[in-house]
C-alpha cells in the first residue's frame, strides 16, 4: 500500500473572539471572490467599506458565546478528528483552514518539508455538498499553494461525499438516538447560498432554477448543484426513518445581503412552528460536519430563543458527526482506500 500524505480542509475560524480578530478572518473570508463574486472593486466597497465596519464586534459577540477554553469549536473538532486520523493511519494526515489558520499554504510546504519524496497530495475538503463558496474556493487556494510551494506534487482530491452510502449510513446512525423520540417536527437547516451561485455552477446554464422542480429532474448539473445535494442527503434520512412528509422540512440559514437566496429560509421556517405551538422541534445541519458559529449559536442560542419567544415549546441542535469515532473511522477508510488505489478521487491539474 502507498503512503501518500493526506490534507483535510475546513473552513476556519478567527483566532480568537475579539473584535479585530474577527475582523481579520472576514476580511479573508469575504474578500474571496468565491464567496463574495462580485467585480473585485464592488467586493472591495461592500466588504471593508460596510461589512468590515459594523459586522465584526457582533461576530465577536457571537463567538464569544461559543468559544471553549481549548478554542473555536470548529477548529477543535477537526483538530481532535486529526488526532484521531494519525493515531491509526499508516500515512502523515495534516490539517488546515480554508481561512485562518493553519493555513493551506504553510501546511502544504510542511508536508513538502517533512515528506520530500512525496509525489501526490490527497485532499479531503470537509465539506459533504460542493458549492463555489467551500468546494471550489477550496480546489482553487491549493491549486495556487502547489504552485507557488510544490509544482512537482500532484493533487487528488476527494469529490463531494453527499450521496456516498457509507457517509449516509453514519449521518443516519448519528441521528437515531434524537429521532427515536417523540417530536413534532424536522428541520434540515442548511447553510444558505445566493441563488446565483447555482446558476453559475450549472454547466448547461439551463436547469438549475429554470427548470420546474430542478432538483428532482436528472441533470449533469447535479454534480455541482448544491441545493440538490441538499436535498439527497435530507431525503435518504427522511426515508431511513420513514418520516411523514409534513413532520420534515429542508430550510436554509445564515442569509447575507439582499440578493435572493435560496428558499424557505431556517428562521422563517422556525416562527412559523412556533406560531403553530409545536413542543419539540429538531433542527439537524447537514452541510457541516463539526459544530460551529453557524450551528451552535445562529440555530442552537438565536433561533432556539426565537422559537421560544415566539410560542414554540422546545428547540434542540441534533449535533453534527464532530470527532466521532464513526466520522473518523470514515476519513481513515476513506485515506486507506485512496493508498490502496481503490478510491475515486479527481484529478486536479
Amino acid at each position: 500500500m502507498n503512503t501518500h500524505p493526506t490534507l483535510i480542509i475546513n473552513l476556519g475560524s478567527p483566532n480568537d473572539p475579539t473584535p479585530q480578530k474577527v475582523k481579520d478572518y472576514l476580511d479573508e473570508f469575504l474578500m474571496d471572490e468565491y464567496v463574495i463574486d462580485f467585480p473585485y472593486f464592488l467586493r472591495w466597497l461592500l466588504v471593508k467599506g460596510i461589512i468590515l465596519n459594523t459586522r465584526p464586534k457582533k461576530s465577536a459577540e457571537a463567538y464569544s458565546e461559543i468559544w471553549t477554553s481549548e478554542g473555536s469549536p470548529l477548529v477543535v473538532y477537526t483538530q481532535k478528528v486529526l488526532n484521531k486520523l494519525n493515531e491509526s493511519c499508516s500515512s502523515p494526515v495534516y490539517m488546515a483552514m480554508r481561512y485562518g489558520q493553519p493555513a493551506i499554504q504553510h501546511q502544504i510546504q510542511s508536508i513538502v518539508n517533512e515528506h520530500p519524496n512525496a509525489q501526490r497530495l490527497f485532499v479531503i475538503p470537509l465539506y459533504p455538498q460542493y458549492a463555489m463558496s467551500t468546494t471550489k474556493t477550496v480546489i482553487e487556494k491549493v491549486k495556487q499553494s502547489i504552485q507557488t510551494v510544490a509544482p512537482h506534487l500532484a493533487i487528488d482530491m476527494l469529490p463531494p461525499f453527499f450521496d456516498n452510502m457509507d457517509y449516509l449510513t453514519i449521518m443516519n446512525q448519528s441521528m437515531k438516538p434524537f429521532l427515536e423520540k417523540d417530536y413534532d417536527h424536522l428541520i434540515f437547516s442548511f447553510h444558505g447560498l445566493p441563488e446565483r451561485h447555482l446558476k453559475k455552477t450549472d454547466p448547461t446554464q439551463s436547469h438549475c432554477l429554470k427548470v420546474e422542480n430542478c432538483c428532482k429532474v436528472k441533470n449533469e448539473a447535479h454534480d455541482t448543484c448544491y441545493r440538490h445535494q441538499c436535498v439527497v442527503v435530507a431525503e435518504n434520512i427522511i426515508e431511513y426513518f420513514n418520516i411523514p412528509s409534513d413532520k420534515a422540512t429542508i430550510a436554509f440559514q445564515s442569509r447575507l445581503g439582499f440578493d435572493p437566496w435560496l428558499t424557505p429560509a431556517t428562521s422563517d421556517i422556525v416562527n412559523k412552528l412556533a406560531k403553530q405551538g409545536l413542543k419539540k422541534v429538531l433542527v439537524a445541519c447537514p452541510a457541516f460536519v463539526s459544530d460551529c458559529l453557524e450551528t451552535l449559536e445562529e440555530i442552537g442560542m438565536g433561533l432556539k430563543e426565537e422559537f421560544e419567544e415566539n410560542g414554540g415549546g422546545e428547540l434542540s441542535l441534533i449535533p453534527c458527526l464532530n470527532d466521532s469515532d464513526s466520522w473518523c473511522n470514515l476519513l481513515l477508510q476513506w485515506i486507506n482506500d485512496y493508498n490502496k488505489e481503490s478510491l475515486k478521487v479527481d484529478h486536479i491539474k
